[in-house]
């Protein structure tokens, strides 16, 4: 029955940036669907490990700071150290930096290219090797609209989303032969901490919701279908997609 392939039970998920918002309703997503969670993050997450523990899964938190990819093997070894395997790898932690192009400092583009991107292929790579020797995994990475679209103020971020997506499709392509999916989920104006301060500008609020044919922002509850979808095995076949979660943005 179809239903049974969207079904994770036996499998154990990463998940990264799951304090709040977008990785937090991911992560809580996946358990609903029956998968153990190891969540990282740079601070404690004890919403996000409440939430998943009483669903009934298992959960590992992890604190770590992302962005040095030094790290990278100690969040592997204390997943497989919990749960002997790694089925799903969710690639959400981010950053973004605000400023004219003509003033953008070499920090702000560094820190932003080094988690958004760096940190996105060392983990991937340190997640696949695993995978192989576990005959497969899926990868998801967490895309934007500026992987389609250039923004405006924010050169280094969407220089980063837009390697998101050029890097889901090369590893797809490479990855593929050893049975594991990689694919990226491309959010639209979703209702975040990160967006509280657009939200209340009520000008651009208004404009935004205007341009969206939904009429209203995303909601982290809005990419917990895709992320399962993505991490099942009702998407064996799909591999190197950008799946846009954005209440229709990107088709006005």
């Amino acid at each position: 029955m179809i239903l049974e392939k969207f079904d994770l039970s036996g499998k154990v998920a990463i998940v990264t940036g799951a304090r709040t918002g977008l990785g937090q309703g991911m992560a809580v997503g996946l358990a609903e669907a029956g998968a153990d969670l190891v969540i990282v993050n740079h601070s404690p997450m004890p919403e996000t490990e409440n939430e998943i523990k009483r669903l009934g899964r298992r959960c590992l938190s992890i604190e770590v700071e992302l962005s040095d990819i030094g790290l990278i093997p100690e969040i592997i070894e204390k997943t497989l150290n919990e749960f002997n395997k790694i089925d799903i790898l969710v690639n959400n932690a981010g950053i973004i930096r605000r400023a004219p192009s003509v003033e953008f400092t070499e920090k702000d583009w560094d820190d932003v290219m080094n988690l958004n991107l760096k940190t996105v292929f060392f983990l991937s790579q340190a997640a696949a090797r695993e995978m192989i020797k576990n005959n497969g995994g899926k990868i998801i990475n967490i895309a934007s609209m500026l992987s389609f679209q250039g923004g405006i103020l924010v050169p280094s971020y969407a220089a980063s989303k837009g390697g998101v997506a050029s890097l889901t499709k090369t590893l797809a392509n490479e990855w593929a032969a050893y049975n594991i999916n990689v694919n990226a989920i491309a959010p639209g104006y979703m209702d975040t901490n990160n967006t509280e301060p657009i939200r209340k500008d009520e000008g651009r609020n208004k404009s935004i919701i205007e341009r969206i044919p939904a009429a209203r922002w995303g909601l982290p509850e809005d990419l917990k279908g895709a992320v399962v979808y993505l991490a099942s095995e009702a998407s064996n076949y799909v591999t190197g997609h950008i799946l846009c979660v954005d209440g229709g943005w990107l088709a006005r």
